[in-house]
This record gives C-alpha cells, sequence and structure tokens, in this order.
C-alpha cells in the first residue's frame, strides 16, 4: 500500500486574523518535545503498517519553518527508518520571513524538495491586516533564498478577499506572482468563519481586524476569475478549484486528498484515511505530547466510512478536481447499497446540467468553468 504522511505543526508566530485552525503561539521550548513526541508516533504507528510504503509527505501547520532545521530533519529520519519509503515529493510550509539561507540549504539537505510559500498577498497593508508576519519584500527575498538553495519546486498561496484588497490590488498581487513563477500557485477565495477574530468580529457588524474593508463577494469572484485567466495565459495548469500547476508540478500530496487514496497524520490534529475509516488526533499540542509520553492513544474521533458516505466524498472531492469525476467508475466500483442513493444523485445532476452548473465530456461529470466560483452551492445541491 502507497500511503501519504502528513505531519502536523500547529505552532505560529502570531495567529491570523482570519484562521481558523487548531494553531497557536507557544514558547519555542515547547517545539522539540513535541517533536519527539511525533517522531514517537510515526515509530509506533510504522509498526502496525508494515507494507505501507510512504511516497509523499507534507510537513504542514501552523508554521513548520519556525522548527530548527535539525528538528525537521529528524521527522524525515524517523519516516525513514520506520517505514519502507519511495520519496517523489517532500513538502514544508514556509512563511517568507522565517526563511534564512542557512535553512534552505539544510532543508533541502534533509530530503525537503518542495517549499510552499504563503505569501497571501504583495501588498503591506493586506497582509498587516491580516496579521501576517512577513512584508510584500520579504517574499522576493525568501524566493532567492529558496532558488539560491536549490530548491526548484515553489508553491505560492495567495488569497482573494482579504480586507482593503481592491480589484487594482489584486491585479497586482498576480502580477508580481507571475513575475515570481513559481512551479505552482493555490488561490483561495476568503471564506469567513465564524470561529476565526475577523469572522466573529464581521458577523457582529464591528470594525476591528478592518473586518469593515473586506470586499464583498462578488469581487472576491472577480478577482478569482480573473486569476484563471491570467495564470492560463501564462502556462499553468487548472487541475483543482484552488490549484494550478507548471507541466508535471502538480502537488502529488494533495492528489490523494481529492482522489481518496489512503494517507497516515502525525502530530496534534492530523487526520488519517485508510479507504474504509477516517481518524483524527486530539487538537491539544501539550495533551498530545503527554499522551504519547505515557503511551496512549492520541486518536480524538475515529469513524467507519460507510458506503454512502464514501460516495458522497467521492462527488465532493472529485468535482474540486476540474477533469471531475468519472460516474462510469463510480457506478462500476460501488455496489448495489448505494443504488439508490445514485439514483437520487442522477435526478439531480440533470437538474444541475439543465441549469448549465456542471457538463458532461463522455462519462466525467465536472463543474462548469464558469461556476467554479459558487462550487459550493452545486455541492449543497448536488449532496444535499
Amino acid at each position: 500500500m502507497r500511503i501519504g504522511a502528513y505531519i502536523q505543526v500547529p505552532f505560529c508566530q502570531s495567529k491570523c486574523t482570519y484562521c481558523n485552525f487548531h494553531t497557536g503561539v507557544v514558547s519555542r521550548e515547547r517545539y522539540q518535545p513535541y517533536v519527539n513526541a511525533v517522531c514517537k508516533e510515526i515509530a509506533a504507528t510504522a509498526r502496525e503498517y508494515p507494507q505501507a510504503v510512504i511516497d509523499t509527505v507534507y510537513v504542514g501547520g501552523g508554521t513548520p519553518s519556525l522548527l530548527e532545521p535539525a528538528a525537521l530533519a529528524k521527522i524525515l529520519e524517523t519516516l525513514r527508518a520506520s517505514f519502507r519509503t519511495d520519496l517523489a515529493e517532500v513538502t514544508l510550509e514556509a512563511d517568507p520571513e522565517t526563511i534564512s539561507p542557512v535553512k534552505a540549504q539544510a532543508w533541502r539537505a534533509a530530503g525537503f524538495d518542495r517549499i510552499s510559500l504563503g505569501a497571501q498577498s504583495f501588498h503591506d497593508r493586506e497582509l498587516k491586516a491580516a496579521g501576517r508576519m512577513h512584508r510584500r519584500e520579504d517574499i522576493f527575498r525568501a524566493v532567492d533564498v529558496l532558488r539560491e538553495a536549490e530548491l526548484r519546486n515553489i508553491s505560492m498561496d495567495l488569497i482573494a478577499g482579504p480586507a482593503h484588497q481592491t480589484s487594482e490590488s489584486w491585479e497586482e498581487s498576480v502580477s508580481q506572482l507571475l513575475r515570481v513563477y513559481p512551479e505552482h500557485v493555490s488561490i483561495y477565495m476568503l471564506e469567513l468563519d465564524e470561529r476565526s477574530r475577523l469572522g466573529k468580529e464581521a458577523l457582529a457588524g464591528g470594525k476591528r481586524y478592518s473586518a469593515g474593508a473586506i470586499p464583498d463577494d462578488d469581487t472576491i469572484a472577480d478577482c478569482y476569475e480573473s486569476a484563471v485567466k491570467r495564470l492560463a495565459d501564462a502556462g499553468y495548469e487548472h487541475y483543482e478549484i484552488s490549484n494550478w500547476a507548471l507541466p508535471a508540478r502538480r502537488s502529488l500530496h494533495n492528489l490523494k486528498y481529492w482522489r481518496r487514496e489512503p494517507y497516515l497524520g502525525f502530530g496534534a490534529g492530523a487526520h488519517s484515511f485508510e479507504g474504509s475509516s477516517r481518524w483524527a488526533n486530539i487538537h491539544d499540542p501539550a495533551r498530545y505530547v503527554v499522551y504519547i509520553e505515557q503511551g496512549s492513544s492520541t486518536r480524538e474521533q475515529a469513524d467507519i466510512v460507510m458506503p454512502w458516505q464514501a460516495l458522497a466524498e467521492e462527488f465532493f472531492l472529485g468535482l474540486r478536481q476540474i477533469e471531475g469525476v468519472d460516474l462510469a467508475r463510480i457506478e462500476r466500483d460501488y455496489d448495489a447499497a448505494v443504488h439508490d442513493r445514485l439514483e437520487v444523485l442522477r435526478g439531480r445532476i440533470d437538474i444541475l446540467l439543465s441549469h448549465k452548473f456542471v457538463e458532461m465530456d463522455g462519462s466525467r461529470l465536472r463543474i462548469a468553468p464558469d461556476k467554479l466560483t459558487v462550487s459550493n452551492e452545486v455541492f449543497v445541491e448536488l449532496l444535499g
């Protein structure tokens, strides 16, 4: 069984105003005990999966680049020592202001070959309002450092819709991204979550965190659609709603999520999936470390994936991919237990087709290109 490995590092320098993740700012003294606990979890889990072969690794967060390079190297060394590996891609998330020549060279020496850079915007006012620590010039400097360290696979994130963003500032951010020309691009449309500071403030009608300066939904959608065209013109392949890549540079690890392939998660709050079941670790890093040291299970929840749930995931995750889902394969792979559910979905698909929200190419169903900005509405109509 070939699997992906995800390592969660839930530590940040500051909490972004829009963030709803289980991450936080803690003393650096807590970093190494946490890394030690992750390594123990990796070793213990490997004994449960003697036939597993890890072929992708993704170290995310949080801000994993806050850890000492030696700590990150220890995690990769533990993976190699504990599992059989055939690594095709090893990604590290990094914030621009945390990157230095020494770190970049150490990351490459440890085995990282892909860096996911959280740029978010090329405008300082937008970055400051979002609670980001870096500024525009830090992004350019970070890319130069990574290139000099011969890290040739860089992914860069932008957010459409942060406070103070205008159509003009968005077009400038896209222009600067294209100037850098990373191998991979992720563009996320801002979605306010009531658990985030910004979401709470906006829902309450307040002004803190520049909540009153968030662009409206139509402006955000226009920004996204403009980026779709500009990235295509620049040679990027649009392969998932929020993701673009130069040829042969798609995120191999993230494709596992969208294709429902198995992956194992390590660290506080990390999720795992092995086809018929899903589970997650406890979110609190301090409790996670204590549980690991005590030899207790860190699993907070575990669920059996029922056939009807798997079917829904096929559509929800598959339709996020621009190529869509193969209905013929789904009908072939799923047994009679979900045929009634498939009949219901066929009826809903016919309605969506009649309103041109989705389209068919042979047996392949996909969201219409001009309806990607309302994909959530499509999922609701299809899956109920």
